[in-house]
C-alpha cells in the first residue's frame, strides 16, 4: 500500500522539491503551508509520516509536533534551518523520532522517510514479541505498545517506548550512545548520539521517582546506559 507523507512547510518552493522526490519514490503526498493548517491535517490520521518545518506561520513546528503527538503514533521528521542544540533538544523531547537540518539533499530527506517507516512497520508488525516484559515497577506490552510504572499507565513516544523496551530486553547491559543510536534508529539514520541523550532524559521524566536521580535507566559514565533489574 502507498504510504501517505504530510508535508507542513510555508516555503512553497522548498515544500515543492520534497514533494517532488518523494512522489518520485512512490510515496503519496500533500503539503500544509502553515501550522494551524498542518496540524489540522495530521490530526485526521490518513498519513503514515509528518515532514515538519519547525518556523512556520500561525503555529510553530513545536506546537504541531506535540499535539499531534498526543493523539497519534506515527514518524515525525523534523525540518529545521536552526542549529542551536536547544532547538533541536526542544523538538525531540516533544515527540520528534529525528530531525534534518536545511539546506539537505533531497535525497537524504528521501532515505530518512523511508528508514522511519520501515522501522515503525517492523515494530508494528512484529509477531515474535507477545509476552509482557516486566523489571521491577516496570511493564511493557509489545503487543499493545503500552507502558506502567508502579501499575499506573504512562504514554510514551514511538521512540521512547523503542528505547525503553531494547533496555529492558537486556536488563543490567550496557549499551553506548552509538549502539543504542544504530539498534533505536538504524544504522542508516541520519543525526547524532544527542537524540539519545534526550531521549533518555524524557524516559526519566517519566518512568523515574526522582528523574535527577534515576533508579532504573543508570548512566554508565564512559561507557553508555542501562536498565537495572
Amino acid at each position: 500500500m502507498t504510504k501517505s507523507i504530510l508535508i507542513v512547510e510555508d516555503e512553497r518552493s522548498i515544500a515543492k522539491l520534497q514533494r517532488d522526490y518523494l512522489e518520485a519514490s512512490g510515496f503519496r503526498t500533500e503539503i500544509a503551508v502553515n501550522g494551524e493548517l498542518g496540524l489540522e491535517m495530521g490530526l485526521t490520521g490518513r498519513f503514515d509520516m509528518i515532514v515538519l518545518d519547525l518556523m512556520l506561520p500561525k503555529l510553530n513546528g513545536f506546537e504541531v509536533c506535540r499535539q499531534i503527538r498526543e493523539q497519534l503514533d506515527l514518524p515525525i521528521l523534523m525540518v529545521t534551518a536552526k542549529r542551536e542544540d536547544i532547538d533541536v533538544i526542544r523538538g525531540l523531547g516533544l515527540g520528534a523520532d529525528d530531525y534534518i537540518l536545511k539546506p539537505f539533499k533531497p535525497a537524504e530527506l528521501v532515505a530518512r522517510v523511508k528508514a522511519h517507516l520501515a522501522r515503525y512497520e517492523r515494530l508494528k508488525g512484529r509477531s515474535g514479541a507477545t509476552s509482557e516484559v516486566e523489571i521491577r515497577e516496570l511493564r511493557l506490552d509489545p503487543d499493545t505498545r503500552r507502558v506502567f510504572v508502579r501499575d499506573a499507565e504512562v504514554a510514551l513516544t514511538t521512540k521512547e517506548f523503542d528505547l525503553l523496551h531494547f533496555l529492558a530486553m537486556h536488563p543490567d547491559r550496557v549499551f553506548s550512545k552509538d549502539q543504542l543510536f544504530e539498534r533505536i534508529w538504524g544504522i542508516d539514520a541520519m543525526g547524532d548520539t544527542q537524540t539519545v541523550t534526550v531521549h533518555v532524559r524524557k524516559l526519566r521524566e517519566k518512568i523515574e521517582s526522582d528523574p535527577a536521580n534515576p533508579a532504573m535507566i543508570e548512566t554508565v559514565w564512559g561507557a553508555g546506559y542501562r536498565l537495572r533489574a
